[in-house]
C-alpha cells in the first residue's frame, strides 16, 4: 500500500485534502492488488475453422474424400497449428474438442501419408499381420511441439482425463465400421450437443451395427461396446450397463423396456475395416447385392 507522509506545517484544509487523497490511493492500490489472470490467458482459444470447412466440403454421410485432404494447403496449415499449440490452458470442453479434432485430423493424415486406400489396418503391417496396434502406435500426431501416436491421444489423454463414453462415437479410426465422421469440427461451446447427436445416430441409425430384436430378446451391438480393448468399462463394465446406456437413446417402447430389463442376450455385429472413403462407398453401391 502507498503511504503519503503529511508534514505538520500543512494547514488543516490542505491536510484534509491530502488525507482524502491518501484514502483514495489506498483503495486504488488495494484494487490493483487483486490478482487478475493475464489477458492472454483469459482469451486463450484455438480456432478449428479451417478443419471445419474441410469437413463440411469433403465429408459426406461420414465418408471421406482423402485425396482432397491430401492436396489441401488448408489442411496442412491446420496440422501446423495443432503442432504449435499446447491445449493445456483451454477449458475442459475446449480441450476435449481439441483432442477429438486432433485425433480425427491426424487419422486422415496417417492414411494419406501411407497412400492407403483400402484399410487402415494395412498400415505398418509385419509379415502380413497388424503389429500391436501398428497404425495407431505411429508417432505422427504433433501437438504443442510433441509427437503423439493416435493410441496415446485416446488411451493416455482422452479416456483417463475426461471420462466421457460418448467419445467412442466421435473418434473415427478411418473404417466403415466406425461411427460416421462428423461433417463439422467439434467445438467446446457445442460439444455436449455434438456428442449426444453422434451417440444417437450411431445407436439408432446404423442397424447393421446396433439394433434390438425384441422378438428374440437379443441386443446386437458394435464391437466398440463389448469387444474392443476395455471400452466396455466406459459404459459401466457389464452387458446390462451397456443396455442401460443404449436405452437412453431409444424412445419409449418395447426395445427400450428390454434394454432396461437387462434380461437379454447381447451379441456383437461384424466390424467393417474397409477405409471410410467416398471411393469405397461408391464401389460398394455398384457391387451386386
Amino acid at each position: 500500500m502507498t503511504l503519503i507522509c503529511l508534514p505538520t506545517t500543512i494547514g488543516r484544509a490542505t491536510h484534509g485534502v491530502l488525507r482524502a487523497l491518501q484514502g483514495s490511493l489506498a483503495v486504488a492500490t488495494l484494487i490493483v492488488a487483486i490478482p487478475v489472470a493475464p489477458l492472454h490467458a483469459q482469451l486463450r482459444s484455438f480456432d478449428h475453422h479451417g478443419f471445419d470447412g474441410l469437413l463440411r466440403e469433403h465429408v459426406v454421410r461420414g465418408m471421406v474424400d482423402y485425396e482432397a485432404f491430401a492436396g489441401s494447403t488448408t489442411f496442412a496449415r491446420y496440422l501446423g497449428q495443432l503442432s504449435a499449440f499446447d491445449p493445456a490452458g483451454l477449458s475442459r470442453d475446449d480441450r476435449l474438442a481439441f483432442w477429438i479434432n486432433a485425433y480425427n485430423a491426424y487419422t486422415i493424415q496417417l492414411v494419406n501419408s501411407h497412400r492407403e486406400r483400402r484399410s487402415i489396418r494395412n498400415i505398418n503391417k509385419s509379415f502380413g499381420f497388424v503389429r500391436a496396434y501398428g497404425p495407431w502406435r505411429q508417432k505422427l500426431a504433433m501437438v504443442g511441439g510433441r509427437a503423439y501416436s493416435l493410441d496415446e491421444i485416446e488411451q493416455d489423454i482422452i479416456r483417463p482425463q475426461f471420462g466421457e463414453p460418448r467419445i467412442h462415437f466421435a473418434l473415427v479410426c478411418a473404417a466403415m465400421g466406425c461411427p460416421a465422421l462428423r461433417s463439422e469440427a467439434y467445438t467446446g461451446v457445442r460439444l455436449a450437443e455434438q456428442l449426444e447427436d453422434q451417440a444417437r445416430r450411431f445407436i439408432l441409425e446404423a442397424p447393421t451395427k446396433n439394433r434390438v430384436d425384441v422378438a428374440t430378446r437379443t441386443v446386437f451391438v458394435s464391437p466398440i461396446f463389448i469387444e474392443f480393448r476395455d471400452y466396455i468399462k466406459d459404459f459401466g463394465g457389464t452387458t446390462q450397463s451397456v443396455g442401460r446406456f443404449l436405452a437412453r437413446y431409444h424412445p419409449a417402447g418395447a426395445a427400450r423396456d428390454l434394454l432396461l430389463s437387462g434380461n437379454y442376450a447381447m451379441e456383437k455385429t461384424s466390424y467393417d475395416w474397409q477405409l471410410n472413403s467416398q471411393e469405397n462407398e461408391r464401389a460398394l453401391a455398384r457391387s451386386p447385392r
